[in-house]
């Protein structure tokens, strides 16, 4: 692909995994090349350091207790203020959102007309990043539920922490209550159009782009039926690449639905490059930005096994 490192074309024409800042690698891809976006973006909800997008001085932010370091995998630092929401607390959604808006643009720019961008961005904050979008130039087409099967659920029950402080009519008045959330067992999906030319319907557009109507064939080999809930679960053989990793069986079926073969996927998040390996197996074309060195190298090594 015209622009970009020799690396990114180790696969074919437009193909491959690179390493570097999403923004910086995204400004080398041509205008209007790329058929589909699909990415699992970072949430903004300080699930490792590379998802702390915000500027915060809440000292306890990221910081763990006992109890959560004897949790395993799950739940190791703290992501919520525990003593109170500070002002920087409550700039987080603001500034996830000025991040957002910092790539948007150039998501809207590499696209095709027509072209779809499907945002994998957590229940907390996608509202920013459907701004941002649609500030960029997006339109909004739908928002998917992805029903995940397996969810972990570690709401601290109200009444424990009074009896830890001797608070036993606190207790009992409070049995029954829960500090947390209840079990998140669906993650939205964004699914945004890049607006094709005036004058020109979605049947030119598609023949002109190769985008802009979708695969409900293709789509139901994926799912039961035509609706915009889905459910897939990550299995356990296929599990443990990323901390946030998407199911492939879920990933194609987004891709089959959106894209032909032969076409360009992008994913500027990549992390252990679920998308590119669901891209590869489907017999698109594939391109993804990955900041941290570990995870590009498990994206390859996975890319070679699939063949």
């Amino acid at each position: 692909m015209a622009g970009l490192p020799a690396t990114a074309q180790q696969d074919g024409p437009g193909e491959g995994i690179l390493q570097g800042d999403s923004l910086e690698l995204i400004q080398r891809v041509p205008s209007e090349s790329v058929h589909l976006i699909l990415s699992d973006i970072p949430y903004g909800i300080g699930v490792d350091h590379w998802d702390v997008l915000h500027q915060n001085t809440n000292s306890a932010y990221m910081g763990c207790s006992p109890a959560q370091q004897s949790a395993g995998a799950i739940f190791q630092k703290r992501r919520k203020p525990i003593n109170g929401w500070s002002e920087a607390d409550r700039r987080i959604p603001q500034e996830y959102g000025q991040w957002c808006s910092s790539w948007a643009p150039e998501w809207y720019r590499v696209l095709k007309p027509g072209a779809s961008a499907l945002v994998f961005a957590g229940r907390r904050l996608a509202h920013r990043c459907t701004c941002a979008l649609e500030d960029a130039g997006f339109c909004v087409k739908d928002s998917l539920a992805w029903l995940r099967g397996k969810a972990p659920h570690r709401a601290q029950r109200l009444s424990i922490i009074y009896d830890r402080r001797g608070q036993l009519d606190a207790s009992a008045r409070w049995k029954g209550w829960r500090v947390g959330n209840l079990r998140p067992t669906y993650e939205p999906i964004l699914w945004f159009i890049k607006p094709y030319k005036v004058g020109t319907t979605i049947a030119d557009n598609v023949l002109r782009h190769g985008v802009g109507a979708y695969c409900q064939d293709a789509f139901l080999a994926y799912t039961k039926k035509p609706e915009n809930v889905l459910q897939a679960t990550l299995s356990a053989a296929e599990a443990g690449s990323h901390p946030t990793q998407k199911p492939l069986h879920l990933l194609k079926a987004l891709i089959a639905l959106t894209t032909c073969e032969n076409q360009l996927v992008l994913d500027p998040f990549a992390g252990s490059g679920s998308t590119l390996v669901a891209a590869q197996s489907l017999n698109r074309r594939y391109l993804g930005f990955e900041a941290q060195q570990k995870y590009v190298t498990i994206c390859k090594q996975r890319l070679q096994a699939q063949g």
